[in-house]
């Protein structure tokens, strides 16, 4: 016998905000007549944390106290117990999108060590003699424009002009290798728009010896936290070169981002956890040496 089951849902981008209704079907394609002995529709939301290997140990009972964090839990039973026909059946289900209480639903988010994930979990129970099936669909969340459930940030941050400047005296170490060189640039705002591009220019006025790259970084800084304490860490999400080889000097090179989906969302702190993202500007010249200018960044949907 040969059972096939699946979740799908009304709208194709599968992107649902806060209070609407997940709206599908669930299709059970079967060879031949089958008993079951019910089935159900799961709705789940879920923050996974971890913790960097690095910091095992040396706050123990903080790794240990990282616990997944229940958004959305909603079981539903779609039929009780009963025998489905050969063919295919399809099963309408509308079920609303709704927090548990006192929890938000955040942005989903597909991180290092946070993870934001939503979905659809359909099970029908068999007899002992056969197997369960069970199938997943995942969902996407996002804020509906102007919503910040994350109260400690402020979206009333300049949105002006940000200039800035970088020279051999401006850096934290000076170390040897260091040439002499001013870098000046402009971003158009550290307070983002996530559906729009990061936009800025750059100059390189002069420098010493050739430049190898000039490089735009996209890092996120994932902070899980408690009461036993906190680890904080920041990866890469992505590297795009903007100036390849010795660049002419004194002519603006332009700076032109998208933020990729899921692996970024709206700048989010809460009491448990913080996703927060910086922008790098690295110049490597030829003598491997190189220079970075770190800018923090919020993201907001507007």
């Amino acid at each position: 016998m040969s059972i096939n089951l699946d979740i799908r849902l009304k709208r194709a981008d599968k992107i649902y905000h806060e209070n609407e209704n997940v709206v599908g079907v669930i299709v059970i394609s079967s060879n031949s007549d089958f008993k079951h002995e019910g089935i159900t529709l799961t709705m789940e939301g879920i923050v996974n944390l971890q913790v960097s290997s690095k910091n095992v140990g040396i706050i123990e009972a903080f790794y240990n106290s990282v616990k997944p964090i229940q958004l959305i839990n909603l079981p539903c039973d779609v039929t009780g117990p009963g025998k489905l026909p050969s063919g295919v059946t399809e099963i309408p289900f509308e079920i609303p999108l709704k927090p548990k209480a006192n929890k938000v639903l955040y942005e989903t988010y597909h991180g290092v060590y946070v993870n934001i994930s939503y979905g659809l979990r359909c099970d029908i129970k068999r007899s002992f003699l056969s197997k369960d099936l069970q199938k997943c669909q995942q969902f996407l969340i996002q804020y509906r424009p102007g919503c910040n459930p994350s109260r400690e940030i402020s979206v009333k941050n300049s949105r002006s002009p940000v200039h800035f400047e970088l020279n051999p005296t401006m850096l934290t170490s000076t170390a040897p290798g260091a040439p002499d060189f001013l870098l000046k640039g402009e971003l158009n705002t550290v307070c983002c728009n996530i559906t729009k591009p990061f936009i800025g220019k750059l100059m390189l006025v002069h420098c010493a010896i050739a430049v190898r790259s000039i490089e735009l970084q996209l890092v996120r800084v994932e902070t899980c936290g408690c009461a036993e304490g906190y680890a904080r860490e920041a990866t890469e999400i992505q590297n795009i070169q903007i100036g390849d080889g010795d660049v002419p000097r004194n002519i603006p090179i332009p700076i032109y981002m998208i933020f990729p989906r899921l692996f970024t969302c709206p700048t989010l702190i809460t009491n448990n956890f913080k996703i927060e993202f910086e922008v790098n500007i690295v110049v490597v010249f030829e003598n491997d040496h190189l220079i970075t200018n770190n800018f923090p960044i919020i993201l907001v949907r507007e």
